[in-house]
């Protein structure tokens, strides 16, 4: 596993720890809290340790006294983990330094739990050629095989690969992400004015990190969602939709050619899409939790308002784009977001300075992944210099 001291990692181990006789933990890579990752290492019995850097390795090798852990640093640490052949990688990192992790699993074909989804973001075309080059490899090269070798982890996306198991191509008129509304459902553009970082990280489903909680109060993570389902799916972008369903129970739906709607409900926890990743394609026993169909609840579903959130347009208008220009999409906001809770920038030039860098983009193929990471680091600097002229 990689990522393995975030919240995402923290609950996978939790529902690992709950099926002994299934899994065995072989290999972590974690980022800077080595204190944890020293204790995850010693409970699970992983071999294989990589820190990010020399430091945080430098001190999980003096808290490991035992003998039998094998601890590294750097990115190449973490990349060996992802590549270390075991039978199921769970990629738990976040930002787009999670792509060459995803890259390293796909190509020593493991079979790959995907919660990074910068990963499809930033490098949808080179995962998916990484994707075909392993079923080939590794299995029989049919369209099962390939399904098999990504899993996804986000609750959405596990959401819509349940319900389209099964289901042929033909039969898909549409996939349809829900959203929360964030902490903001309801407002007005002007509404969102003075809105503070302690307002923006107040949200009232799910607790996650600082940057993603931003992202989904101006709907971008969400955004990057509906990227995220033309990659996995292949599902043109005009028939991906999204819908605030504040109760945040149906996960994901897809509505057939005949009219019908297939639907995934559960309670809103992550323990649900990390066991069925796990298994996949199989059903672990044991809920983490489970709904309460014996009590009244509502279902709402309302449309987004797209003036009052314009980052979910401009995500569609990168996906669509495509190329690099999904990648400069997430650079830019991750850039913009930071800015925001640095408090450089207001709730409402997030938007502005990722519409700008979108704007002044010259979009090229993603070839490879010097070419992505180039552009990113380019998108970066041109997000900083529009933050720093919004500041002033």
């Amino acid at each position: 596993m990689v990522g393995s001291t975030g919240s995402i990692g923290t609950q996978a181990l939790e529902v690992i720890a709950t099926h002994p006789e299934r899994f065995d933990v072989v290999a972590l890579a974690a980022g800077s809290n080595a204190e944890l990752a020293v204790q995850q290492a010693q409970a699970t019995g992983a071999a294989q340790l990589a820190l990010a850097d020399e430091a945080g390795a430098a001190q999980a090798r003096a808290a490991l006294t035992a003998p039998g852990v094998d601890v590294d640093a750097g990115d190449d640490a973490v990349a060996a983990v992802a590549g270390c052949g075991a039978d199921v990688i769970i990629n738990a990192m976040v930002g787009s330094r999670g792509l060459r992790p995803t890259l390293a699993a796909l190509d020593a074909g493991s079979r790959l739990a995907l919660a990074n989804k910068e990963s499809l973001i930033v490098g949808g075309d080179l995962v998916a050629q990484a994707v075909a080059d392993a079923s080939t490899r590794h299995g029989s090269g049919d369209g099962h095989a390939r399904a098999d070798r990504l899993v996804p982890v986000d609750s959405e996306h596990s959401a819509l690969a349940q319900c389209l198991r099964g289901s042929r191509a033909d039969d898909v008129a549409r996939l349809v992400v829900t959203a929360s509304g964030g902490p903001f459902r309801g407002y007005r553009r002007a509404d969102l004015a003075g809105v503070t970082v302690a307002d923006a990280l107040v949200h009232p489903t799910w607790s996650m990190g600082a940057v993603i909680t931003v992202s989904s109060a101006t709907l971008a993570n969400k955004g990057l969602e509906v990227i995220e389902a033309h990659r996995l799916f292949g599902v043109p972008y005009d028939r991906i939709e999204v819908v605030v369903h504040p109760q945040s129970v149906v996960h994901g739906m897809v509505e057939m050619c005949d009219g019908s709607t297939i639907a995934q409900l559960s309670p809103p926890d992550m323990r649900l899409p990390l066991q069925l990743a796990l298994g996949w394609p199989e059903r672990l026993d044991g809920a983490p939790t489970r709904m309460d169909w014996t009590r009244s609840q509502p279902l709402e579903f309302e449309p987004v308002d797209a003036e009052t959130f314009p980052m979910l347009g401009l995500a569609y208008q990168a996906g669509r784009v495509g190329g690099t220009a999904p990648a400069v999409f997430n650079a830019a906001n991750e850039e913009a977001v930071a800015a925001f809770l640095d408090e450089r920038l207001g709730f409402l030039g997030i938007a502005e300075a990722v519409a700008a860098v979108l704007e002044s983009h010259d979009p090229a193929p993603a070839r490879d992944l010097d070419g992505l990471l180039a552009a990113e680091s380019d998108a970066r600097r041109r997000a900083r210099e529009m933050i720093a002229a919004l500041s002033r």
